[in-house]
């Protein structure tokens, strides 16, 4: 059934010129039907780049109107619009305004995992990846960091030489993990290498053998000389790394780091989605040339420093 249902995704990616963009976290039955799997901005991205005209993503919304904003001229689409992310929506953009209001000379570096109206009212946006190198490079030293304070703190003691300002925020998926899971974890599998996200609690990141992006992860996995890894963010990685790499073992680091938003989509959201697509159905990203405007200044300012 799932290999007739895949058959059918490929079919009509041919027929009615989509592409389709998975994020690392989607299932393995999705991931193989994709064009390209990645991290949230690698496939904003690739978006870019893609040749098609019709752009179908498979992860949460901020994901597809950062992909909408980057290529205007496309039709994007997101496979189930109840996809979101409760870090992006959970600061307002009145709010952030008004900080920035207080403190005019405090720059908003905005991770992007943010809506698209929140990004109207930041400086510079950044990715897990290109946090670091990015607040380094920035002339400004005083720095607002939102919304994820777990990636803030990361950033802060990489750029100690920086007034950053954090905020309570962040990803409950990733911040749900503790010292203590990490601690069980590495009992369990001494012999392995503890890798995690930067969106962890400090006290997990400050144990660990490796801290990076979800790409970073799995990079260094799959080049490391190790055969043993603690993987400490979604627990579709360690499955994903599980199939790329056969000859290595990957564990989890807590069954608790599962992402309800992004396990929503299922193949036959997919399948719907392409069915839609050019038939008037599907759920597309929609957005004014003004807002996109606007939200791009930050993204722009990211990719010039970045």
């Amino acid at each position: 059934m799932i290999k007739d249902v895949q058959e059918r995704i490929l079919k009509l990616k041919k027929e009615k010129d989509i592409c389709i963009l998975a994020h690392s976290y989607q299932g393995r039955e999705i991931v193989e039907v994709a064009d390209f799997v990645g991290d949230s901005f690698q496939l904003s991205r690739m978006a870019q780049t893609a040749p098609n005209a019709n752009i179908l993503f498979c992860g949460v919304h901020f994901m597809a109107e950062t992909a909408k904003m980057l290529s205007p001229e496309k039709r994007v689409y997101l496979a189930n619009p109840e996809a979101g992310c409760p870090m992006a929506e959970q600061m307002e953009p009145d709010m952030i305004q008004a900080l920035k209001d207080m403190d005019p000379e405090r720059k908003v570096v905005a991770y992007i995992n943010t809506t698209a109206k929140l990004k109207c009212v930041c400086d510079v946006c950044v990715t897990s990846s290109s946090a670091v190198k990015i607040v380094k490079a920035m002339e400004d030293k005083k720095i607002l960091f939102i919304p994820d304070c777990n990636l803030g703190a990361f950033v802060q003691k990489a750029v100690p030489d920086k007034d950053i300002k954090l905020l309570q925020g962040g990803c409950p998926v990733h911040a749900s993990v503790t010292l203590k899971d990490l601690e069980d974890a590495k009992a369990k599998h001494p012999d392995a290498l503890v890798l995690v996200h930067p969106e962890c609690n400090p006290e997990v990141t400050d144990r660990a053998d490796y801290v990076g992006s979800t790409s970073g992860i799995m990079e260094y996995a799959k080049k490391s000389d190790a055969k043993e890894f603690i993987i400490g963010t979604e627990m579709s990685i360690a499955e994903h790394l599980q199939y790329e790499e056969p000859d290595k073992k990957f564990y989890i680091l807590s069954k608790k780091i599962l992402c309800p938003n992004m396990k929503l989509t299922t193949l036959m959201d997919v399948l719907n989605s392409c069915e839609g697509i050019n038939c008037g159905g599907g759920f597309e990203i929609l957005m004014s040339d003004e807002e996109i405007k606007a939200a791009r200044v930050c993204i722009d300012e990211m990719l010039r420093l970045g």
